[in-house]
Formats: structure tokens, C-alpha cells, sequence
């Protein structure tokens, strides 16, 4: 491992009883059955460092490797301890974390398993100083025979892909990318929600951790995958949220960065989310930077309007970003029957909506009570989960989490 790299903060490891531990004098190679990839864990080895002394007693030398042992869906398995049936939306310490690194103009190649916990930067990085940064977020569900399933993470690579070009950034393939994520997840398979219980965010990052002074790329870049267990993003989980459509502020302008998740689209909403929140709104909807009266998106969610059998949510023009569940969304709704369209929608055509609903990765869906704009309030369905948001959520969601048959080829099943 580069010694740029030092990770200090390490928790817990899984129970013994889900481990075959033995000593290495060379790498630790994490394995599981489960997994269907051949060529997933055997390209993963952990570099030997004294920090894995804790896993237990090595008394066999001569052994050379580490089985994370991952029993068949007919065997129990055991979940971390904590109280499953009160997750939050709040980061959750696990066990592992993926890292990978390549040098400026060179492309990634070999990815590791780490423990989970605090990375060391230059104070020069160009993340710090200069805001090089991409990040993704992605769901694992459990289902009810044990199995783990991905949505759609061929998706998040791409995606990745294309923020890295606008941000002059080195970004893993897609099929470096999927093994990744999926080393992770199988590594910290324990907290990992059970069924209806919630589900394990996944939270790749890309950054460029060199050190750098003028403004330029940075010499470094890091590939970056943890996770967490959560519930729901908004506290009202499936109850209707309140925004208060923003006027003042904008999330982003043409030519920037708005249609890619860079990290420093984020910060700026902190504000006027904060000032929305504090009047009791969940969160802000933001309008476009030039005429001031088309909608773009709320802080972290693409936004949809329904009229009718009419599903319409803003065209993708550079400022809005490309959800991924938006895009699944817009299908979903396409084959049960709705009319879809992409366009640009003013705040009067949200203001005389029959019903509005929020989309993301976090939220998956989540239906609008209200809007609020210059000071007047409209309410939605009596300020209940409207009929399409509902449907449109159970559609997905029972997709997601393994409860209906995948026509769309969006699962990715890890065995």
C-alpha cells in the first residue's frame, strides 16, 4: 500500500464464528462463495499490515491466506447488533473500505480492501484545496432468501465516467467500478439491513488526493468505496415532504458543473436548505439561473410533476443532474401505462399540478405535500401520498428489493 495512504480509526471486526482466520506472510485474500464474479476477489488482496492482528491467534504460519466465509441462503446469517427497526439516513462505521489509486495520466488497475476508517491527505491535495472531486451513491438489498441485489451500478460508473472527464479526473472503467462495489458490499455483508428494514448506501468517491499548489490537476487520484446501513433520507419516509421553492439562490448555472456529481455542487445548497428548514420545509426547489421561472431540481433529488396521465420532469441540459432513478423512473412509468416528457416546466405548470413527487438514490421516491412560492402555499391530494407516487414507488422499490421479476435486466444478484 502507498504510504501516502495511512488508515488509522479501525472498528470492530465481524463476529469469529463467520471467519476463517489464519495468518499470512505475503497478502490476506478475502473470498466468497457467493459471489458469482471468478475474477472479483482473487484480484483483491489485502497487504499484510499489523493492524490485522486483532483478527485472532495466528498460530499457523504456513497458511497463507484469510476466507471471509459467506453461508448459503439456508443458513442463518449474523447481522452486526444494532437496532434495525430505527436506522436513520446517518453515516454507520462498517468494517471495510475499497481503495485504488493511479498517477496522472495513468489509469487505475489494482484495487484493495482496507479496514474501514480515517485516510490521510497532504494538506495540498486537490480535493482540499481545489475541489476535484466526484461522488457516487448506490443501494445493496437483502432479500428474503438471503441474496444480495445491486440496482443498476453499471449506471453509477458511467456516470462517474463522465464527471471525471469534465473534471479533468482518471475514472476506474465500469467493470473496475461493479467489482468494486461488489468486493465492498460482500465484505461488509453483515450490515447489510434484513428485508424491509432498510438497505446499505453505498458511497464511492473519486478524488484527486496528490498534492498540488498552482491550480492544476492533481499528480494523484484515489478510487474510494464505503458504506453504511440507513432508513430513509427524509424523516417522514414515505409521507409527503414541504419545499419552499427557492428564488434567490441557484444550484447551478449553464457551463458549469450542475450535470455531473461533483462535490461542489453540494455546499452551496447548505444555505438555503438551512433557511427552508428552519420555516419547517423539508427541503428547497431550485429554479434555473437565467429566466428565473423554469424548474431544475430540489438539493439532492430530481423533481416530477404528474397532470392527468402525464409524467413530466425538467429536460437534462447541463445544470440537472442525470439521476439514475430518475432515468429508471421514466421507464418504469412508460410501462405501466403513463405518458412521459422531458421539457422544460415552469413554476406554473408545478403550481397547477395534479400531483408532484421527488426521485434519488436516497429518497427513491418521495411524494410532495406541498410547494411554497412567493408566499403562497399549494397543497397536493390533501397533503397525502398521491395515487402515481405510490404506485410508481412500490413499483420500484419491489424491483429493488428482489420482489418482482426484473423484465428491465437492472438487478444485479450477488450469490
Amino acid at each position: 500500500m502507498d504510504s501516502g495512504a495511512v488508515f488509522a480509526g479501525l472498528h470492530p471486526n465481524p463476529p469469529s464464528h463467520h471467519l476463517l482466520l489464519r495468518s499470512s506472510q505475503t497478502a490476506i485474500k478475502l473470498i466468497n462463495p457467493l459471489c458469482t464474479d471468478k475474477k472479483l476477489f482473487s484480484s483483491l488482496q489485502l497487504q499484510k499490515q499489523s493492524r490485522f492482528a486483532s483478527f485472532g491467534n495466528h498460530s499457523n504460519s504456513n497458511v497463507n491466506s484469510l476466507k471471509v466465509v459467506s453461508p448459503a441462503s439456508t443458513v442463518s446469517f449474523e447481522l452486526a447488533d444494532i437496532d434495525w427497526d430505527n436506522l436513520g439516513f446517518g453515516i454507520m462505521p462498517t468494517d471495510y473500505m475499497y481503495i485504488m489509486k493511479c498517477s496522472h495520466g495513468e489509469t487505475f488497475s489494482k484495487g484493495e480492501l482496507q479496514r474501514f476508517g480515517n485516510i490521510e491527505l497532504s494538506p495540498s491535495a486537490g480535493v482540499l484545496n481545489y475541489g476535484q472531486g466526484l461522488f457516487e451513491g448506490l443501494k445493496a438489498y437483502r432479500k428474503n432468501d438471503g441474496n444480495i441485489l445491486l440496482f443498476r451500478p453499471e449506471e453509477n460508473a458511467q456516470r462517474l465516467i463522465d464527471g471525471a472527464e469534465r473534471m479533468c479526473m482518471p475514472a476506474p472503467t465500469v467493470e473496475q467500478f461493479v467489482e468494486a462495489v461488489k468486493a465492498t458490499v460482500l465484505a461488509n455483508e453483515r450490515w447489510i439491513p434484513p428485508p424491509g428494514k432498510g438497505s446499505l448506501y453505498i458511497r464511492p468517491l473519486l478524488m484527486g488526493s496528490g498534492a498540488v499548489l498552482g491550480l492544476s490537476p492533481a499528480p494523484e487520484y484515489t478510487f474510494l468505496i464505503y458504506v453504511s446501513p440507513v432508513g430513509n433520507y427524509f424523516k417522514e419516509g414515505l409521507a409527503p415532504i414541504n419545499l419552499i421553492v427557492e428564488t434567490e439562490f441557484h444550484r447551478a448555472t449553464p457551463g458549469g458543473t450542475g450535470g455531473v456529481k461533483t462535490i461542489g455542487n453540494y455546499a452551496p445548497v447548505l444555505k438555503a436548505q438551512g433557511a427552508a428548514k428552519a420555516k419547517g420545509y423539508s427541503d428547497v426547489l431550485y429554479l434555473d439561473s437565467v429566466h428565473k421561472k423554469y424548474l431544475e431540481e430540489v438539493s439532492s433529488c430530481n423533481v416530477f410533476l404528474v397532470k392527468g396521465n402525464l409524467i413530466s420532469t425538467p429536460a437534462i441540459k447541463g445544470t440537472i443532474l442525470p439521476g439514475i432513478t430518475r432515468k429508471s423512473i421514466l421507464d418504469v412509468a412508460l410501462s405501466q401505462g403513463f405518458q412521459v416528457e422531458e421539457r422544460l416546466v415552469t413554476v406554473d405548470d408545478l403550481l397547477d399540478a395534479d400531483e408532484v413527487f421527488c426521485t434519488g438514490t436516497a429518497v427513491v421516491v418521495s411524494p410532495v405535500g406541498s410547494i411554497t412560492y412567493l408566499n403562497k402555499r399549494v397543497s397536493y391530494g390533501n397533503e397525502g401520498v398521491g395515487r402515481v407516487s405510490q404506485q410508481l414507488y412500490s413499483a420500484l422499490t419491489s424491483l429493488q428489493m428482489g420482489l418482482t421479476e426484473d423484465k428491465m435486466d437492472w438487478i444485479v444478484e450477488l450469490k
